[in-house]
């Protein structure tokens, strides 16, 4: 894997916006303005549904949905330009030194190929080998993502395999090719508290094994603040702070705080919980 410069980020986005056309005419922004640099580390992106952290997600990726218009200063990937690269050029980024797992495996994962053709399918996409080589990769790959039985899981279709399964299969698929940057895009939201832990444990290990990027994004605070080395906190389709994960508890940002506010805690029930008195200046640019 290529290694990049000492103190280089590996992702540096630099007023990254996204506008859909809007009814009334012209364009509506839902990425306002965000900027933020990414080195060999875990990135978390919280904000409530609508914020805009998924499609800054998609946009690094070039999954922005048709009709959408991406705009940056600099959107730049190991020394790569990702809005000014030739097409073909992108294409064989995504997915290959860039990955990106959503949300549920089921909307994700094909109907009517079996889970080893799936992974194998991404395998030969971006580094082809012969099918017995792929076969061994693809055996390897979900070994790593903690699948006890992986020859078995191959032969699965996705409707066989649980949720936790089913995620775990798109981690390995999204891994097989080894990328140096993983987007997860709320990875673990469908998930039981449990496996929750044990797929959260798999994306630290690899992370740490392979030495990659990740960017985490999620509406869970609680669950960023414990997995990420550095939180963006996300508003109206703009960053509104960016601290240190394990100085969460000291955010300044009245959202921030809001959203903290509102975590129950045992020990101390609060009826009813707090809500967000939310302010016109938090959305402006």
């Amino acid at each position: 894997m290529k290694q990049p410069l000492p103190n280089q980020p590996l992702l540096t986005v630099q007023d990254l916006r996204v506008a859909y056309p809007a009814r009334e005419g012209g364009f509506s922004e839902v990425v306002r303005g965000v900027s933020f640099t990414l080195g060999r580390e875990r990135l978390g992106i919280v904000g409530e549904s609508g914020s805009g952290k998924s499609q800054t997600g998609r946009a690094i990726l070039g999954l922005t949905a048709p009709g959408g218009r991406v705009t940056a200063a600099r959107l730049n990937f190991d020394g790569i330009e990702l809005l000014h690269c030739p097409p073909r050029q992108r294409r064989t980024l995504r997915g290959g030194r860039i990955a990106m797992v959503l949300q549920d495996p089921k909307y994700s994962l094909d109907p009517v190929m079996n889970i080893g053709a799936q992974i194998a399918e991404t395998l030969q996409a971006h580094r082809p080998c012969g099918a017995a080589a792929a076969q061994i990769q693809v055996h390897q790959a979900l070994e790593a993502v903690g699948i006890d039985d992986p020859a078995r899981v191959m032969r699965l279709y996705p409707h066989e395999v649980s949720g936790g399964m089913g995620q775990r299969a798109m981690i390995a698929m999204m891994l097989i090719a080894g990328p140096e940057l993983l987007i997860a895009d709320e990875p673990t939201s469908a998930l039981d508290v449990t496996v929750q832990l044990q797929v959260l444990g798999i994306l630290d290990r690899l992370v740490a094994e392979r030495g990659m990027g990740l960017i985490f994004i999620s509406h869970d605070l609680r669950l960023v603040s414990t997995f990420c080395d550095r939180v963006l906190v996300m508003y109206a389709g703009r960053v509104v702070e960016e601290i240190a994960a394990a100085d969460l508890h000291h955010a300044q940002h009245p959202y921030t705080r809001g959203l903290l506010a509102c975590l129950p805690k045992l020990g101390a029930p609060q009826h009813p919980l707090p809500t967000l008195e939310r302010q016109a200046s938090w959305a402006k640019s």
